[in-house]
């Protein structure tokens, strides 16, 4: 029985395929033959893949802000057709300081792009470990690595991904279930659209927070240098590998930005070498 990346057709499960990376992976991934369970939040978004490719594309309506209904949707998607690669892809960012948002929108962010890829990785490590592997890949960003201020809901989500996939992944490496982290850059997939900016107050007027929220709002997507089919390529060609990466880090933006953040990170570490060892017992 061939490995997981060796498998002639597998069946892919995709969050957040009505646009973007999402669609732009299972359009890819379709003419590649394989076949694909896809998640949308309105019935109808992929009708023209579906006559293209209706043998082999399945549209699943799913919200993940509502959690419970996540089992329910991949028990049913498993008993009909077993998952090979999951990708947890859906997302959005909430744009302004921390005090600036809501509750609700706390919530949100961190119940779609941290909770729900929780929950559907859980449901799944079972059936692709009895099944004998398996390739579940998580869109995070170079934001999992790198903290800008008007972001800190959705870096709570993105490093606490990539922590719990880094720690999943060395759970079940061993039974061929591979986990990766993709790590785009700025990408021309209409991320403006994506984007929910606080209500803006006053006491943040000519800090970084505004200078920020101003860049965004802004920005020209089209100066994004990303290509959402390169990067949707890149992520098939990893669960074809045996070993694939940990991390993917994509994008010259991404690249450059999470070498910065590492480098200081380190060298603070290091510059706190003699505090660090001093609370030892004894010293």
């Amino acid at each position: 029985m061939p490995g997981i990346a060796d498998k002639a057709v597998r069946h892919w499960f995709v969050t957040g395929a009505s646009g973007g990376l999402g669609r732009s992976l299972i359009e890819h991934v379709l003419r590649q033959g394989d076949r694909v369970t896809a998640t949308v939040r309105r019935a109808g978004a992929l009708n023209d893949l579906a006559e293209e490719f209706a043998d082999r594309l399945r549209e699943q309506v799913l919200d993940l802000t509502r959690l419970d209904d996540v089992d329910e949707v991949i028990r049913r998607v498993i008993a009909e057709d077993p998952v090979d690669v999951a990708v947890n892809n859906a997302g959005f960012a909430v744009v302004g300081a921390a005090e600036e948002m809501s509750v609700t929108q706390i919530r949100e962010q961190l119940d779609v792009m941290l909770i729900a890829p929780l929950l559907i990785t859980h449901a799944l490590l079972t059936p692709m470990r009895e099944q004998g592997g398996g390739r579940i890949i998580q869109i995070s960003s170079m934001g999992g690595q790198v903290a800008i201020p008007t972001h800190s809901s959705y870096h709570a989500a993105k490093w606490g991904l990539e922590g719990f996939s880094e720690s999943v992944n060395r759970e079940v490496s061993g039974f061929d279930v591979h986990l990766t982290l993709v790590e785009p850059g700025g990408t021309r997939t209409g991320f403006k659209d994506n984007l929910t900016f606080t209500l803006e107050s006053d006491v943040y007027r000519g800090t970084p927070v505004e200078q920020v929220r101003r860049q965004l709002q802004d920005a020209d997507a089209n100066a994004l240098t990303g290509d959402p089919d390169k990067i949707a390529a890149l992520i098939y060609l990893t669960t074809r590998q045996t070993e694939p990466p940990l991390r993917l880090t994509l994008g010259g933006d991404s690249y450059a930005a999470v070498h910065a953040a590492l480098t200081d990170r380190l060298a603070a570490l290091e510059d706190q070498r003699a505090v660090a060892e001093s609370v030892r017992i004894g010293s």
